[in-house]
């Protein structure tokens, strides 16, 4: 079974409206739809905001027994829910629960203003689950009856953020391998690179996951356990176990994205001088100059395919746990072997602050 791509990711928030806010305008994001008691979702707020292909919607629930309560309680804010996107959800969900995911919603067929949508939901990892995504009809739709979409004029101007381009998981070690074979049986996704990556006396291990035809990637990444704590080590404990480290979405001006988000707010994890001394001599002459990469902070990085431009946001989440990455692909179809240790060891300065906070306050 093929998947078309990651059709949505569902964030399980405390403050659906809150959240909405943050990603408009520090983001971009616009509000496209909405979803609560009026219109058939009796015990949840849920807002549909979107750029480019990329659509989040953010839940939270209205009654204490709300499976986005119960959520938001044990791990925070964060994404409960990847939607994979596939012509046939009916056939997808039946090949996953074969492949031994556990099935946690049937095929259910969402259908008004010209659409017609048919949702399925199977197990993931952790407390994260798949939704199967079938759409035929009205592309401006979401989920006929369910989410009411607003009558949002087009954007003014090309939105700098594309799409879902690939989503990292943090697992608790021991665990990798087990988890991307449940991705291998059960969704038929390949294993297209593995990388141990090293950040000073840290270590992990990454496995990268992806559908056949290359609509969806994970990267599955896990402590090694014999080397010191560090940052996915961090995660599990204030995540309080394995889920979604951050969603990397794609851009067709890498540049013009972080000067724009720059503006609104939006802080990125800084990069050393150093990183960009040595960088012609690795890649060659990058086709995007050095001299705008470097006072950004843009990594740069290669594959058999072509290049690629990376950073990450810093983290707007209290508990420092989820944050948003930028991508900008020039050809590049995995990832670099470079640019993934320098991401990470730009997220470990930007959290050794918080860990050394966090372990004050328990002294």
């Amino acid at each position: 079974m093929d998947y078309l791509g990651i059709d949505h990711v569902e964030f399980y928030v405390g403050d659906a409206r809150q959240a909405a806010f943050v990603l408009c305008s520090a983001f971009g994001f616009r509000l496209l739809g909405q979803g609560g008691p009026e219109t058939g979702l009796p015990r949840q707020r849920s807002l549909l905001v979107g750029q480019g292909e990329c659509r989040v919607l953010l839940t939270s629930g209205l009654v204490p027994d709300h499976p986005a309560v119960e959520y938001v309680s044990r791990h925070g804010d964060g994404v409960a829910a990847i939607a994979l996107g596939t012509r046939d959800a009916r056939a997808a969900y039946a090949a996953s629960v074969a492949g031994g995911a556990t099935g946690i919603e049937a095929p259910r067929v969402y259908a008004g203003g010209g659409a017609t949508v048919v949702r399925a939901t199977v197990s993931a990892f952790g407390d994260v689950v798949h939704r199967l995504v079938e759409r035929d009809g009205d592309g401006g739709e979401f989920l006929p009856g369910v989410i009411a979409m607003l009558d949002v004029p087009p954007p003014a101007q090309p939105e700098p953020l594309l799409a879902v381009d690939h989503v990292a998981v943090c697992l608790e070690a021991g665990t990798l391998d087990a988890t991307a074979k449940h991705y291998r049986t059960a969704f038929g996704f390949d294993v297209i690179f593995e990388e141990y990556i090293e950040v000073a006396d840290q270590g992990m291990f990454s496995q990268v996951v992806q559908s056949p035809g290359g609509g969806a990637t994970l990267t599955l990444i896990e402590p090694d356990a014999s080397r010191s704590p560090g940052q996915i080590d961090d995660f599990l404990a204030w995540h309080a176990g394995p889920g979604v480290q951050h969603v990397a979405l794609s851009c067709r001006d890498i540049v013009s994205a972080v000067d724009d988000l720059t503006a609104r707010g939006v802080g990125f994890a800084p990069t050393p001088e150093s990183y960009y001394t040595l960088l012609d001599g690795r890649l060659g002459v990058p086709d995007l100059p050095v001299g705008r990469l470097r006072p950004r902070g843009i990594l740069a990085d290669r594959d058999h395919w072509g290049l690629m431009y990376q950073i990450f946001a810093r983290s707007l989440h209290v508990r420092r746990t989820f944050f948003w990455e930028l991508i900008e692909r020039h050809g590049s179809r995995t990832f670099g072997t470079s640019n993934i240790p320098a991401l990470y060891e730009a997220k470990e300065r930007e959290l050794a602050a918080a860990r050394a906070t966090s372990e004050a306050g328990l002294r």
